[in-house]
């Protein structure tokens, strides 16, 4: 086994102790964030073993016997168990077997001092990650223990992905645009409530941003560097969504395959969507309320609980108030998620943000699909203003979608004649005051000239209004 050497040599070449970051880098950054159990009969064996993980690893416990390591496992949460073979009364692998059947959420690493073939078979039989010989340096224990969170975090990351790219549509994965007064307040709420745990709840129609809007939450808050993990729970059936979020163990198997984690404990650390919530089943709400109190799961057949550090975002095109009094949602949960309520607007009642929007949609889909990007002129986005849009921000971007691929809008948002000429409307188009004054004069008209309600609407004050239409000659 290749190792690395924990000292480096000064300018006289004579060695010089590593510094704890320095040391850190070694065996990769993550190895500072690993919690670590150690389980040896030999007091001698613990104190070795902590003395080189500790200064390196977030935390480090240790057993006596597999007694004590039950409990500690019980208690709390261990990236790597690092576990003696021979110990009285029961084997390290004895009790590694036992213990997958309860509910056992770590790597193990087998220290023993037999290499036959068969001890190896019977470790991964067990569900042991790696094991180690004795007699052993602290650059093996170290580079096993490395190997066990690189693997750990690999397939977290495989997972997420896999379940990112399975997601339905990628329109939720951009950024929370506009400027419209109703934005504008969400996006300062979305500030105010980012360094706080407390569970959020996105209400509006069908297309209206509940998504970006949630993402946006993540990213603002001190978890960005965590996953964002989203489901929807009107995607899963309800004879699986439970596995889903939970996970669960099978007993009967003594494979690795015999325990699934679920989206709970991958999204450990980060934010976790859950969006058209009122569509999960009633059992699987009494579960989740449970989760949510306590921050503890317990996988489907398993005995063993696991805490964890979750943020919950819940998003919902339905009216949960209903719901409730229809018995289709619990009350106490609705009351737990519905601490803070966001409700995003419809597109109708933001119109002055179709020009960013839109702009923004023709640039990224033209990029995506290779065509060249249509012209938004004055005229277009006059038309696209004047429209209700009943699929709100999500029928704006598909009808751009649409149009890119046919080479055109649709007629009933095509430009009149001359109005594209010299390339003037481009121009205008891209003018901020050109914007201004469409959005203007648009929700104006929606309200027959009634100055007063369309300051009202646009969240100014109605000499703003005056003083606009006086310059415009309007």
């Amino acid at each position: 086994m290749n190792t690395r050497m924990n000292t480096r040599t000064n300018t006289q070449g004579s060695p010089a102790r590593a510094t704890t970051a320095e040391t850190n880098n070694d065996f990769g950054a993550d190895l500072s964030l690993a919690s670590i159990l150690v389980v040896d009969d030999e007091p001698g064996m613990r104190n070795f073993l902590v003395k080189i993980l500790g200064p390196r690893c977030k935390r480090v416990e240790q057993a006596a016997n597999v007694d004590e390591a039950s409990q500690h496992l019980d208690n709390a949460h261990f990236d790597v168990v690092i576990l003696d073979n021979v110990m009285p009364g029961k084997s390290g692998l004895e009790w590694l077997r036992e213990q997958r059947k309860v509910g056992f959420f770590a790597d193990a690493i087998l220290v023993t001092a037999f290499a036959d073939l068969e001890t190896a078979i019977e470790a991964l039989r067990a569900g042991a990650a790696d094991f180690v010989l004795k007699p052993f340096r602290s650059n093996q224990i170290l580079n096993a223990v490395a190997r066990s969170i690189d693997r750990q975090h690999l397939q977290r990351e495989n997972y997420l992905l896999k379940h990112e790219l399975s997601s339905e549509g990628t329109e939720g994965r951009g950024r929370l645009l506009g400027s419209s007064g109703g934005i504008s307040d969400i996006r300062a709420t979305l500030a105010r409530v980012a360094s706080q745990p407390t569970p959020i709840l996105f209400t509006g129609d069908t297309g209206t941003g509940k998504e970006i809007a949630a993402r946006t939450l993540h990213a603002l808050s001190d978890r960005a560097d965590k996953p964002f993990v989203p489901l929807n729970c009107a995607g899963v059936s309800p004879q699986v969504i439970a596995n889903e979020l939970f996970g669960h163990i099978n007993a009967d198997q003594q494979s690795k395959s015999g325990r699934q984690d679920g989206l709970l404990f991958h999204a450990r650390g980060g934010t976790l969507f859950l969006d058209e919530v009122a569509e999960l089943p009633l059992d699987v709400q009494a579960s989740l309320l449970r989760v949510i109190e306590e921050m503890r799961i317990r996988p489907i057949g398993s005995s063993r609980e696991v805490p964890l550090n979750l943020r919950f975002i819940f998003a919902t095109n339905a009216n949960l108030e209903a719901a409730v009094e229809n018995g289709r949602f619990r009350k106490d949960l609705y009351h737990r998620i519905n601490v803070l309520n966001i409700a995003m607007p419809r597109l109708v009642e933001r119109k002055g943000d179709i020009p960013e929007l839109s702009a923004m949609f023709m640039h990224k889909i033209s990029a995506e699909l290779g065509v060249p990007p249509l012209p938004l002129s004055e005229g277009v986005l006059l038309k696209l203003s004047c429209y209700d849009w009943p699929g709100n921000v999500r029928e704006l971007r598909n009808l751009i979608e649409r149009s890119l691929i046919l080479g055109e809008f649709p007629p009933e948002f095509s430009p009149e004649l001359g109005d594209d000429d010299g390339g003037d409307s481009l121009v205008a188009a891209d003018s901020l005051q050109a914007v201004e004054r469409l959005h203007i004069l648009t929700v104006l008209d929606a309200c027959d000239g009634n100055r007063a309600e369309a300051a009202r609407r646009l969240g100014v004050s109605r000499k703003t209004i005056d003083r606009k239409c006086a310059m415009w000659d309007a």
